[in-house]
């Protein structure tokens, strides 16, 4: 994805750039009203698809200050709110990055919300309600979230097990958009906005990657993401011949099997040519 580039105002302060993100329907409208009603919302899609692009987009467009947090089997609730740490033989607390979205205002994302440890969950449950406090029992403090704190969180459906799911307690809290892969002409235009390579050029790669996408759950336990079609696009804009661009970008990052990866690469040479 390119980085966010900035602008210079009268004043000569640099001014951020919106990051360029392509709207499927009303999402756009539905994150600004979750915002101004002071309402938690919840992404859900597969890997790939546009959903942290779309939050620093709304951010940006918000003029809101972003907090962003990978989510990890090891993302404990202390991460997220902060701990004491020892600084020059003195014990300090230091604020972790949902406290200082709270004290500060602004979006906290938490990417793949399912991938942290299940007391991440509990400590959200009071900012999702309308009390939209933080309790800090380290600390003894209990924060209010500013009109300006947004809480925004995200997932992909198709790695929910019975170990890894939102439960329906915390589900229910937000306000959900369902998010999906675009429609082939706005997926070629995105790619060829991002990559600098033709729509011409672009086309092949995202029909081949529509294809691999009707594998998963098959061959593939995830589809080819509009990241990796852009990541292709970008080597074959650089000079790389396609079919070691798509090996490269499309087909090696979906799986180690040699048996699929080469059943991929003819499909590859089938629709790209």
């Amino acid at each position: 994805m390119k980085p966010v580039l900035h602008a210079v105002d009268a004043s000569g302060a640099a001014q951020p750039s919106i990051p360029h993100y392509a709207p499927a329907g009303n999402e756009c409208a539905l994150f600004e009203l979750a915002w101004r009603r002071r309402l938690p919302l919840l992404l859900k899609g597969p890997t790939g698809c546009g959903k942290t692009r779309f939050v620093a987009h709304m951010a940006t467009r918000l003029g809101l200050p972003l907090h962003t947090v990978a989510c990890h089997d090891d993302l404990s609730a202390a991460d997220l709110t902060g701990r004491h740490l020892l600084k020059g033989g003195d014990t300090v607390w230091t604020d972790g990055p949902l406290t200082r979205a709270v004290r500060e205002g602004g979006i906290c994302y938490l990417d793949e919300i399912v991938e942290a440890r299940k007391d991440v969950a509990v400590v959200l449950h009071p900012l999702t309600d309308d009390r939209r406090i933080l309790p800090l029992e380290r600390t003894g403090e209990e924060l209010s979230a500013p009109p300006g704190f947004m809480l925004v969180v995200s997932y992909n459906p198709g790695y929910q097990s019975l170990l890894k799911a939102l439960k329906p307690s915390t589900r229910q809290r937000f306000v959900a958009i369902e998010f999906d892969f675009l429609p082939a002409e706005q997926e070629i235009a995105v790619v060829a906005a991002e990559s600098g390579l033709s729509p011409e050029r672009v086309r092949p790669l995202v029909a081949l990657a529509a294809r691999l996408r009707a594998l998963k759950g098959h061959d593939l336990e995830e589809g080819v993401s509009t990241r990796l079609v852009v990541y292709a696009a970008g080597l074959i804009a650089a000079g790389l011949r396609p079919a070691e661009a798509v090996l490269a970008a499309m087909i090696e990052p979906l799986t180690d099997e040699p048996d699929v990866k080469a059943a991929l690469v003819e499909v590859a040479k089938a629709v790209t040519g």
